[in-house]
């Protein structure tokens, strides 16, 4: 879905698919033909754009073979759907029944993370638009953050050099600029602003900068606008935005807010928790019997235009914040926006999608939240040749 900037700047606005399983093309374009058709046909959009997520070994395949990368340019074309931008942080098995921390490996001191990273922006070069000015890969936060050594530090600075050099030549084969954004995350290298502009620091901002999760940056009680100044003076640029909203505790002691919390405590995914005084978790669970002081931010993505069920909240006011700041300026910060729920399938029971037809319909409010958004922010649904 695209929108425009009053300075004249295309804004691309899609849905995550890391929120589906299926890690092979069959079951890819299975999830192309049950999830995003549907979701183009009740935003409705003439070209609804998707943020691909594939793992490693499809991307691999791809990577390899131009003409599947074609044939599959062909396939989202016949369905009115576009990518812009890939998900490269998860490398694969996002959906096994535990992931936990084992989403952060391969992290960015092996080889293996660089190459499914190089092998994704060649794939992309390949799926952009004509009219796409560029194409994102956004990606972890360079590792879990222990152990973290100096050294390993400086490894990764070579690692973000040699990054950048296949960047250029990946524009230099294809004609087409593919930029890689680090993902702050809470319980990371990266897990704030602060912690990206110090070790991404001298990064060539031409291919690489950052991923600004809005949920992240919610829990790790950063507020928007100063965040993104701290990024543009370490000449950091925003590549990638993803709209997401965390989950809010005011009294996280209190017995009915704390028995509502156990119901997003579950095994899958990892759920960072910190408080607003500094505590920290590295998991609901752990935050629970902790008894951390409250407010609590915690790391799971809710729906954005769904508030959870009090006495819990969402943190939709830093996203909205954010959006002021990202595109409601004189120029837009940013032009790829992602819109990230991958936990439909783990909120509480009462709260999941009871059949595919539920998902697609509950991604799509999402999506119409977030145009309603930035539509109030000044944007436009209109080109500037439209409007002429």
């Amino acid at each position: 879905m695209r929108l425009w900037h009053s300075d004249g700047q295309t804004i691309h606005l899609s849905y995550c698919t890391n929120v589906h399983p299926g890690e092979d093309r069959s079951e890819i374009m299975a999830q192309l033909d049950t999830y995003a058709a549907e979701v183009r046909r009740l935003v409705p959009a003439d070209r609804l754009g998707v943020g691909l997520w594939l793992a490693a070994p499809v991307a691999a395949q791809l990577a390899a073979d131009p003409d599947a990368v074609a044939r599959l340019g062909r396939d989202l074309d016949a369905r009115g759907l576009e990518v812009v931008t890939f998900n490269g942080f998860p490398y694969q098995s996002f959906h096994a029944p535990v992931v936990k921390h084992a989403v952060y490996q391969p992290d960015w001191l092996t080889r293996e993370r660089m190459d499914y990273t190089v092998n994704l922006a060649q794939i992309l070069a390949g799926l952009l638009p004509e009219d796409a000015a560029r194409g994102s890969v956004s990606t972890l936060p360079l590792a879990w953050r222990t152990p973290w050594t100096p050294q390993q530090s400086t490894a990764v600075r070579r690692r973000l050099a040699e990054l950048a050099g296949r960047l250029a030549a990946v524009r230099a084969q294809t004609g087409r600029l593919v930029r890689v954004a680090f993902e702050p995350e809470p319980g990371c290298v990266l897990e704030s602003t602060a912690d990206a502009a110090a070790e991404l620091s001298g990064a060539d901002p031409e291919f690489l900068g950052v991923c600004l999760d809005l949920a992240h940056l919610a829990c790790a009680w950063e507020e928007p606008a100063a965040a993104l100044a701290r990024l543009a003076r370490a000449g950091l640029p925003v590549v990638k935005v993803q709209v997401s909203a965390a989950l809010g505790a005011e009294r996280p002691d209190e017995a009915d807010t704390a028995a509502a919390l156990r119901g997003y405590a579950e095994p899958r995914f990892l759920h960072q928790t910190r408080s607003a005084a500094g505590q920290a978790a590295d998991d609901l669970a752990q935050a629970l019997g902790a008894h951390l002081a409250g407010p609590w931010r915690v790391h799971f993505h809710v729906p954005v235009h769904a508030a959870p069920h009090p006495p819990l909240h969402s943190t939709i006011d830093v996203l909205r914040t954010a959006l002021d700041v990202l595109v409601g300026g004189e120029t837009a910060v940013c032009d790829h926006l992602d819109v990230e729920t991958y936990t439909w399938s783990v909120l509480p029971p009462a709260q999941r999608p009871a059949s595919p037809a539920e998902l697609a319909e509950g991604i799509a409010a999402e999506l119409r939240f977030t145009r309603d958004e930035l539509l109030a922010r000044g944007l436009s649904e209109r080109s500037p040749a439209e409007a002429r």
